[in-house]
């Protein structure tokens, strides 16, 4: 037949091309990927400055959008839902009340911001004599030896400059800002943009739910399931990003506005609506914030009693805030790391300026829920989300790749703190131990590298037995006293290598010396000195340990080995690490001759302690 044999064709290619195969369509377009979206990133940052004067509006009315809608939500709950139109008249209540109140307060703000501007000159002489205590007090010390230095390295250039010749002056060019009439295109434009955002806002919330299916009739033919999560997930970030967010700084600028107001600082209502602002910005906005009152308090008052009071106060607000609020008001976090947030935002503003600062935080959780949802995109969230990069399992096993025992001791110790030993040897260890077993068989790992895995996990080992608790020494103790002398002692062997050793050194950990004892024999020894072994102790029961991803054949041969010469005895075979053993394997080991096969210690455990109560 002429398709029996050689490569496949597809219908209508020349006989004798073989024509590429879908899976190398596919590995190849998994190459080129990272290319392909590397080269689709310029032209979305471009796209991104260029119409950031339609898009800032846009993404300042979905900001608003989703603060208020839940307040829109619970007034139609209340009973506007029930009435014609109901949803129409939430909408334009919340959007009114909250903007009116914006304006109110922004018009307040202004005019404080002009008398204080008017004031200012008021407080130059007491800002000059604190510049001079300050100078003063500079005159001895380290200030005044830098002073010392820097004028003179300040003459020695001089000199340098006047030996080479005398620099031809610069002319003075004054140049007036345009003012008075000038500036009523930019103060239309301002307008102009609230008026769409708040126009914007109103329309938004009315249409919100066709907004959301219209977004998933476009890009969620296939993936309904996929796009409904990232909207509800995303929207649950934000919107209660936001609420807390507000929540959160709203009472911190009214704290610091009362506060200020007693210290006795002018504007106290002004210091603490921008403080309320400002905070909407990460990391640096409670700095910009306290930047001014601690100015004016230097300038308003005599000596400094009130500005250090001044400056106790912010440093107690914001103290309280971050470490009592935030922790208590914020169930989760938004789901992004502190450093990729702070890249975000370095970003955001050099994009779009200041308001960048204020919208980069919703973004950057918009990119990070798309990249959760959409797996083209998942980079996204592996660089950007605050979830673990690696499995702890991985993680560990990492770090004894890169020789830092001592990390991965952390690691270990800070599991300890939540889970109990047997977890830590089944989820951390073990796993660390198949690792290094695949590397191994795959020549990504010499001897020598997965020696010395194996050494530092019996050290991890040994460090976990010595911290066992007095009181459970004490418990096992005791009871190894009140038993018989004829504990039953189990002997264990390692079916391929030091992995299953170490693998059995951990069983051992979690056995108690009143239940049995274990034995273990030499992880080089052959299956022929293992039967021998057997012969000579009699043990009532035989463990063996075949860490996965190999030792399955030699496994087999030694249970099969054993069955025969000893039929007596009972064979149980640990398969750790490998939770999905599939049934053709257990089946195999069992019709050796195996009596259980377990996927964890602590099911190996029991299967053991089951056995031994038998005899």
């Amino acid at each position: 037949m002429p398709g029996a044999t050689g490569s496949r064709t597809t219908r209508g290619a020349p006989e004798g091309r073989p024509t590429t195969h879908a899976p190398d369509v596919r590995a190849m377009m998994r190459r080129l990927r990272p290319y392909f979206i590397g080269a689709a990133v310029l032209p979305v940052v471009a796209a991104l400055y260029w119409a950031k004067g339609v898009l800032i509006p846009i993404a300042l009315a979905g900001l608003f959008t989703f603060m208020l809608s839940p307040v829109v939500g619970a007034l139609e709950r209340a009973g506007l839902g029930r009435v014609r139109g109901g949803r129409v008249m939430a909408v334009i209540l919340v959007v009114g009340l909250v903007f009116s109140v914006l304006g109110g307060t922004g018009w307040v703000i202004a005019q404080q911001v002009i008398a204080l501007g008017s004031e200012l000159p008021q407080y130059r002489g007491n800002l000059m004599r604190k510049t001079a205590e300050l100078r003063g007090a500079g005159r001895h010390g380290v200030l005044a030896e830098v002073q010392t230095t820097a004028k003179e390295v300040m003459g020695e250039l001089q000199k340098e400059q006047s030996a080479k010749g005398e620099a031809k002056p610069l002319p003075v060019v004054v140049k007036t800002e345009p003012g008075g009439i000038w500036q009523l295109p930019r103060i239309l434009e301002a307008l102009g943009s609230a008026g769409f955002v708040i126009v914007l806002v109103i329309f938004m919330m009315l249409e919100r739910h066709e907004i959301r299916n219209r977004f998933i009739r476009l890009i969620g033919d296939g993936r309904l399931a996929n796009v409904t999560r990232a909207l509800d997930d995303a929207g649950d970030r934000i919107t209660r990003y936001l609420i807390m967010q507000t929540m959160i700084n709203a009472t911190y600028g009214a704290a610091l506005g009362v506060g200020l107001f007693f210290i006795g600082i002018p504007y106290a209502l002004l210091w603490g609506f921008l403080a309320f602002v400002l905070r909407f910005i990460p990391y640096v906005g409670p700095l910009l914030a306290a930047i001014g009152p601690i100015a004016l308090s230097l300038a308003v008052f005599d000596g400094w009693p009130r500005p250090l009071v001044t400056i106790a106060l912010l440093f107690a607000v914001e103290l309280l805030t971050y470490m009592v609020m935030e922790p208590t008001l914020y169930g989760q976090t938004t789901g992004v790391s502190q450093v990729a947030l702070l890249v975000a935002l370095a970003f955001w503003t050099w994009l779009w300026g200041p308001i960048g600062l204020v919208l980069g935080t919703p973004l950057t959780v918009c990119m990070v829920v798309l990249g959760k949802h959409v797996p083209a995109l998942e980079f996204i969230t592996v660089l950007m989300a605050d979830e673990p990069a690696l499995p702890i399992d991985v993680t560990y096993y990492q770090r004894l790749l890169a020789r830092d025992p001592a990390e991965g001791s952390d690691i270990v110790d800070a599991y300890l703190v939540e889970h109990p030993l047997e977890q830590i040897y089944d989820d951390i260890l073990i796993r660390a131990l198949s690792y290094t077993r695949r590397d191994r068989e795959a020549h990504r790992l010499s001897d020598e590298e997965a020696r010395a895995i194996y050494e530092a996990e019996r050290e991890t080992i040994e460090a976990l037995a010595a911290r066992r608790s007095p009181s459970t020494s004490e418990r096992e103790d005791a009871a190894t006293v009140r038993v018989d002398e004829s504990v039953p002692s189990v002997l264990g062997c390692a079916a391929r290598d030091e992995a299953d050793e170490v693998g059995l050194l951990m069983l051992r950990q979690v056995l108690s010396p009143a239940e049995c004892t274990m034995e273990l024999s030499s992880a080089h020894a052959l299956s022929g000195e293992i039967v021998s072994l057997v012969a000579e102790k009699k043990p009532p029961v035989l463990f063996i340990a075949a860490l996965p991803p190999e030792g399955l054949v030699h496994t087999r041969l030694l249970c099969k080995r054993v069955r025969t010469r000893f039929p007596g005895v009972k064979i149980l075979v640990g398969r750790w690490g490998d939770t999905n053993l599939s049934v053709s394997d257990r089946e195999q080991l069992l019709a050796a001759g195996a009596d259980a096969v377990g996927t964890t210690l602590l099911q190996s455990r029991g299967q053991l302690l089951e056995r031994l109560s038998l005899l």
